[in-house]
């Protein structure tokens, strides 16, 4: 599948790195520095395992979340957290406020709900982790041969709420609206012609802010793992969508 996306006009970057994936392999994407200016630590949802979330906490550092694209969000009827939020304020005057979102490097934030697996008992430890995130993962693999219905079943079959793993959700337009991690990496999927279900995780610096774009390059030299700038993403979205 993926060499059939390369034929149709991806690049051999954007190629290669859909094959990692594909093989359960890690790959970094950097946004952009006049965006967070953070590099992810991103892997297929589908093919996650104890081992690659432990190389997410402990190499990478960040938030663990689990994105998914407009598409199934909407089958699924799933909300976002601010709209929870907004919709509570009856009830709870404090949530009206905490609503407005005030994101300095965007307009909206994707954080949807927090799931937890049923077949988990705290829903932390690695291999607890893995398991929801394959589930996630696996239910985009197989939506299209369901009825929104049967998706709908599933999903509340296999999950419940609160829980330790979160949800977020790619734009409806993808790239053309937004370019965050979670546009970047669904978009890649997508091209690649992989399930729609990525995990990522931002890249810490031992300083503790944001590793910087040339360490997280040279992390994933000494790895052979790809590393792709937005921008290499975003220009071809642009080639792919349109053809």
């Amino acid at each position: 599948m993926v060499a059939a996306q390369l034929a149709r006009g991806v690049p051999t970057a954007l190629a290669a790195a859909g094959r990692a994936l594909a093989a359960g392999e890690p790959v970094l994407i950097f946004d952009a520095a006049d965006r967070e200016g953070e590099t992810d630590l991103v892997i297929l949802s589908e093919l996650a395992t104890p081992e690659l979330v432990r190389l997410l906490r402990h190499d990478a550092g960040g938030w663990i979340c689990t994105a998914i694209s407009d598409e199934l969000r909407r089958r699924l009827g799933l909300p976002f957290y601010a709209e929870l939020l907004g919709a509570a304020d009856r009830g709870f005057p404090v949530l009206a406020p905490l609503a407005r979102e005030e994101l300095r490097y965007d307009r909206r934030s994707p954080f949807g709900l927090h799931l937890h697996h049923r077949r988990t008992y705290t829903g932390i430890p690695d291999h607890d982790r893995a398991l929801a995130i394959r589930a996630v993962g696996e239910l985009a693999r197989d939506a299209r041969g369901l009825s929104d219905a049967a998706l709908r079943n599933r999903f509340v079959s296999e999950f419940s709420a609160p829980g330790h793993l979160p949800l977020i959700y790619a734009a409806p337009g993808l790239l053309s609206e937004r370019k965050g991690h979670t546009e970047l990496s669904v978009s890649l999927a997508r091209m690649a012609g992989l399930s729609e279900s990525v995990t990522v995780c931002e890249m810490l610096g031992d300083s503790g802010g944001a590793r910087a774009p040339d360490a997280a390059r040279a992390y994933a030299e000494a790895h052979g793992w790809p590393f792709l700038e937005g921008r290499t993403i975003v220009e071809a979205w642009r080639g792919w969508s349109s053809a």
